[in-house]
């Protein structure tokens, strides 16, 4: 296990390659956003835009997918500065929390037209628990409704435009942008949509979970998405984009953060909708040895707000501590509609613990300290030093 030489992101992180100096390519990426010229791509955002207004008022003139949070109040902020008619479609959370439903609400008074999705709590119950035990992801259920929902609104209200949030690829601006063969496809939407290798048809016979109880979790067929020509894009492909920024603009249009830094992480702006998201985090950290201090350390890091050596001591701080609340929900409580206990939950947990990552006893058992806390087997402060050790 590695990290890379300018932020603190580690070589466990899934698809991530490090240059010949030990940089990667997050980092790489990053530094090219120089080399753009913004302008041009905020005329290139215009050109796509012009395609998909209604000049007549006879329907909306975009979907844009909104969860309530500080990125999506910053897309429909957006898109309302540029003169669009959104329609804004809520997949709802897990266990919304009181502070997401307020930030919902805001959206709502930004002056849009909005409808709020709400699966069949019983069933997200049960999937909840079956992305847990299986996939290690409790939020399984969430991230698949997210795009599900959003692109079947599309097809039902005839809203062929959806207006996506960050590029998280940084790659290309979305169909919407291509000249030819513009139009989502089942695989497009599935590479982005966080299925991690289950299918949803699987779910059929888990704990009486039946075909009718999955529609909301299904996409549209590729013949509805071509008939309405359901197509989308990128906003941080043509708008430099940068979380903390997003959320100075959300939080001047009203969007509420905590008094306090969230439970595992070193900003009071980001995931304050769904008290589930401290266990999804949670088991990255259990998976992969890093958890979201490092994801947003690192996210400053590259924007010179913070030194390397700073990020390294905020995340030796927060990351990784064991999830006994959130939102300043017990634990206990989150895991109720699961119908699982914390002694449950804990060995789930140490069922996906990397022990390649994490110390373990003389008995193969994973040392932890008395708050639940697992002892890393590798520190960036080390590993810096011996890097640079190396280089000189």
């Amino acid at each position: 296990m590695k990290y890379c030489r300018k932020c603190v992101m580690p070589s466990t992180k899934p698809d991530l390659s490090f240059d010949k100096d030990g940089v990667c390519h997050a980092c790489q990426n990053y530094s090219k956003r120089k080399e753009v010229d913004w302008d041009k791509r905020a005329e290139e955002l215009e050109e796509v835009l012009k395609k998909y207004r209604k000049t007549d008022g006879s329907n909306w003139d975009c979907i844009i997918p909104v969860s309530g949070g500080k990125d999506s109040t910053y897309q429909v902020v957006r898109m309302l500065q540029m003169g669009l008619n959104p329609l804004c479609v809520t997949s709802s959370t897990c266990d919304l929390a009181d502070i997401g439903r307020a930030n919902i609400d805001n959206i709502k008074s930004l002056g849009v037209d909005y409808i709020e999705v709400s699966p069949n709590k019983k069933i997200r119950a049960k999937l909840n628990r079956i992305g847990l035990t299986d996939v290690g992801d409790i939020s399984w259920p969430e991230h698949v409704g997210i795009f599900t929902i959003p692109v079947r609104a599309a097809v039902q209200y005839n809203v062929p435009l959806i207006v996506w949030g960050e590029n998280s690829q940084n790659e290309y601006g979305g169909p919407a942008a291509a000249s030819e063969d513009n139009v989502l496809t089942r695989r497009w939407l599935e590479e982005f949509g966080g299925l991690l290798g289950m299918r949803v048809t699987d779910m059929i016979g888990y704990d009486g979970i039946e075909a009718k109880h999955l529609i909301p979790y299904q996409y549209p067929t590729d013949e509805d998405l071509q008939r309405v020509g359901v197509t989308g894009l990128f906003l941080g492909h043509y708008i430099p984009w940068d979380g903390y920024s997003n959320a100075l603009l959300a939080q001047a249009h009203g969007f509420k953060t905590l008094d306090t830094i969230v439970e595992n992480s070193i900003v009071n702006y980001e995931n304050l909708d769904n008290t589930q998201t401290g266990i999804h985090d949670y088991f990255k950290y259990l998976k992969f040895g890093f958890g979201r201090s490092t994801d947003i350390a690192c996210l400053h890091v590259r924007r010179g707000r913070i030194t390397r050596e700073d990020a390294v001591h905020l995340i030796k701080l927060h990351d990784g501590k064991f999830p006994w609340k959130y939102l300043h929900k017990p634990i206990e409580d989150i895991l109720a509609p699961l119908d699982m206990t914390v002694e449950e939950f804990i060995g789930i947990c140490d069922k996906f613990t990397n022990r390649k990552i994490f110390e373990t006893d003389s008995n193969g058992d994973l040392v932890k300290d008395r708050d639940g806390n697992l002892k890393h087997k590798f520190d960036p402060v080390i590993d810096m030093m011996e890097t640079e050790a190396a280089a000189a």
